[in-house]
């Protein structure tokens, strides 16, 4: 990263040509983005300049914090100095704050759907793994803003606050038991930790409430939740007499009231139900504006959609204005020195 691997090649070129014609232009560099979003990756941009900037020391750095609100063409970030210690940076610190201000707005926009109730962050496996530290901690940052945990389902993306991941019993397990979900359950069961809340996904036959009332039966009080995670291709069993005036296909609002409704008929009250497969912040919000009995969402690929991309711009030079046409200073008094 110091030697310009990670950066457009025109960046490492321009500090070339500054530094063999001697010039070193005092320059501020302000960063923005264009939508109204949560902060995310601000701390990794400024440990990129840190620790890769030929000469911390000798910048001068403001910057707002993780998981703040931020509007439309808002300074987040703002670097003063020599240009050429820190010029062959601007693209791995605008990667960053991209990437990591992506997932923190969708979590956030999530959480507030859900009103309170626990998300679990599910999109691991829909992007390369190197992202997974910093996209578990956006996440997880997005949640603390409003108080509330995210659940993760690796240890790398719970491994900068020190976390673990979460999980279900999978369809491999039921699948490698024959297709018995309540024997995959059971040895999962055995194997797992005690204080770990079991939760099982009871679609793979298709006939969740049957799934779910065998998984309660022969678990007790050991399972915490069944998860529903039906193919948006496919109707579950349970609905195959009711079709006609809802789309019946994958997870949605009346198959969860058929599977509430039988756990509470044999007494699995406690019994928690968590909704995934094709959840984004609106079908959230539906489903809760509608008095859906979810407990918990495991929300995938969604979560990593969208863009917020920033833009990096010289505004003074030596003092003096010099951004292009179109851009401007923009002081922003809500920046903190960095130390």
């Amino acid at each position: 990263m110091r030697e310009g691997y990670y950066t457009d090649a025109y960046f490492n070129r321009t500090r070339e040509v500054l530094l063999a014609d001697g010039r070193h232009p005092r320059v501020l560099m302000q960063v923005f983005q264009r939508k109204d979003a949560i902060l995310g990756g601000i701390d990794e941009a400024v440990a990129i300049l840190k620790l890769c900037a030929a000469d911390w020391e000798a910048l001068t750095v403001h910057a707002l914090y993780e998981g703040d609100a931020i509007s439309p063409w808002e300074t987040v970030l703002a670097i003063e100095g020599d240009y050429t210690l820190f010029a062959h940076l601007e693209t791995v610190y605008l990667g960053v704050l991209a990437r990591r201000t992506v997932i923190s707005t969708n979590v956030r926009r999530v959480v507030e759907a859900a009103n309170g109730k626990p998300i679990i962050f599910m999109p691991a496996r829909h992007d390369h793994h190197r992202v997974q530290t910093g996209d578990g901690y956006a996440a997880h940052v997005a949640g603390a803003t409003l108080g509330i945990d995210i659940g993760v389902t690796s240890d790398a993306q719970a491994s900068w606050w020190g976390g673990r991941g979460i999980g279900t019993v999978p369809h491999a397990l039921i699948a490698s038991y024959g297709g018995n979900t309540v024997l995959a359950a059971t040895k999962f069961a055995e194997h797992c930790p005690p204080e770990s809340r079991l939760v099982v996904l009871v679609d793979f036959e298709n006939d969740s409430v049957r799934t779910a009332l065998d998984v309660a039966r022969a678990l007790g009080g050991r399972l915490w939740g069944v998860r529903l995670d039906t193919s948006g291709q496919l109707v579950d069993r349970s609905l195959w007499d009711e079709m006609g005036e809802f789309d019946p296909r994958g997870v949605n609002e009346r198959l969860v009231w058929k599977v509430r409704e039988a756990l509470d008929a044999d007494g699995f009250e406690r019994v928690r139900i968590v909704a995934s497969g094709g959840f984004t912040a609106d079908k959230i919000r539906t489903f809760e504006g509608r008095g859906v009995p979810v407990d918990s969402y495991g929300v995938g690929s969604s979560l990593i959609r969208g863009d917020n991309d920033y833009t990096a711009d010289v505004v003074l030079t030596d003092g003096r204005p010099s951004a292009k046409v179109g851009r401007r200073y923009r002081p922003n008094s809500r920046l903190d020195l960095v130390e």
